[in-house]
């Protein structure tokens, strides 16, 4: 094998893959905003209607070079063989509901999801004769027993949001095959640049493109990544129901992923600055960040992850009140629920990214009133210190 014929590594990957340029001899991936594709003929056309083998454009709802660029690029940074790109991170889960699930159906998920899979699972999949079952993520025995013959899905989200736990992902593959399930896992805190659930044995992987894949907070988007039949299956649903994604999108997603690996890089540094600074002040009863040798799960992160990303969470003494004293407290940084952004958000989960949850089930999903999530930005850390300075001095 010749040097220029070695597979390329990740960094050229999310800046190279999937870019064919056209007779204009574009540098940068075009845009293609067109709704339709024109055809040679009418032959041509009935036969691309026929066979649809994404060799010739059709109808930007399902295909389109902008959106399949991005897509392709994706796949190979988590080395799956297909993505497909939805409108929304929830859009990319549903789809993945509504292709493998039947009524009847069932779905053991983690307790620690973000609220909206939550919702998804517990209240609209129910209407439809879909069953969940919610354990606690570190529990693998939970997981298990909570298995029956009518199981599709296992679905976690590692690590998790807002706590930072994690799932032995190698370790619910093993259960996953055991009993003939699917493994979806939900890699939008860490992306491909920090973790690979795939190659750790999971069947799909799940992404809000909204978060760090664009790492500006710009656009929303999502994306289903896995093997060729299984993304058969959703590429049916997008295709067919319409939760695609736009090609403006994907061009903005695509020159997110050209700086991905290096702005993960920066986030995993500030956060842990920021996590081990946060241990140092009053009124902290405890900060969960998996990069800190105290997180009990430190070592399976180690295993599992290049770096340990950049969100984490702390609880304030004193509840609710002493929470939000201090987010309103703070000057610089960002009071949204959204994460993945350059810019540092701080959010009080009980009331904003979990306030559908009942009492009870914020409760056991550990979602305390004086728990608060920051998603650590690409600001001087030291910035970021004084501005939630303010807010303890408060």
């Amino acid at each position: 094998m010749s040097e220029q014929d070695k597979p390329w590594g990740p960094a050229t990957q999310a800046l190279r893959t999937g870019h064919r340029r056209t007779a204009e001899r574009e540098h940068a991936e075009p845009i293609f905003t067109t709704s339709s594709f024109v055809f040679e003929s009418a032959e041509q056309a009935a036969d691309c209607f026929a066979n649809e083998t994404g060799e010739v454009n059709i109808y930007s709802r399902f295909t389109n070079p902008t959106v399949a660029c991005f897509e392709e690029r994706l796949a190979a940074l988590e080395g799956a063989d297909r993505a497909v790109a939805t409108s929304s991170g929830m859009a990319a889960i549903l789809s993945v509901c509504m292709a493998f699930l039947n009524q009847g159906d069932e779905i053991v998920c983690s307790r620690s999801v973000f609220g909206s899979t939550i919702g998804l699972f517990g209240r609209f999949m129910a209407r439809f004769g879909i069953s969940v079952h919610f354990v606690d993520l570190q529990d693998l025995s939970a997981w298990e027993a909570a298995c029956n013959d009518k199981t599709r899905l296992l679905f976690a989200e590692t690590p998790s949001n807002p706590l930072c736990e994690l799932a032995d992902l190698e370790a619910l593959s093993a259960l996953a095959k055991k009993r003939g399930l699917r493994l979806v896992v939900d890699n939008c805190f860490c992306t491909p640049a920090l973790q690979k659930p795939l190659a750790l044995g999971a069947d799909i992987v799940v992404h809000s493109a909204t978060k760090y894949l664009d790492g500006q907070g710009r656009m929303l988007g999502g994306a289903v990544v896995g093997n060729d039949k299984d993304m058969a299956e959703v590429f049916g649903v997008v295709r067919t129901a319409g939760p695609c994604m736009s090609p403006f999108n994907a061009w903005v997603f695509l020159k997110g992923l050209e700086t991905l690996k290096l702005r993960m890089q920066a986030h995993s540094a500030n956060a842990l600055k920021l996590a081990q600074w946060l241990q140092q002040q009053p009124g902290v009863a405890a900060v969960h960040y998996a990069g800190l040798p105290e997180h009990p799960q430190h070592e399976l992160a180690k295993k599992q992850m290049r770096d340990f990303g950049g969100v984490l969470s702390f609880a304030m003494q004193g509840g609710r009140e002493a929470a939000w004293k201090l987010v309103n407290a703070t000057q610089m940084l960002s009071i949204t629920a959204n994460l993945g952004d350059a810019k540092t958000t701080i959010t009080h989960p009980a009331t904003t990214t979990h306030a559908r949850l009942t009492p009870e089930a914020r409760a056991a999903a550990g979602i305390s009133e004086g728990l608060l999530r920051v998603a650590v930005g690409l600001e001087d850390i030291e910035d970021i210190q004084a501005d939630l300075a303010r807010g303890f001095s408060a």
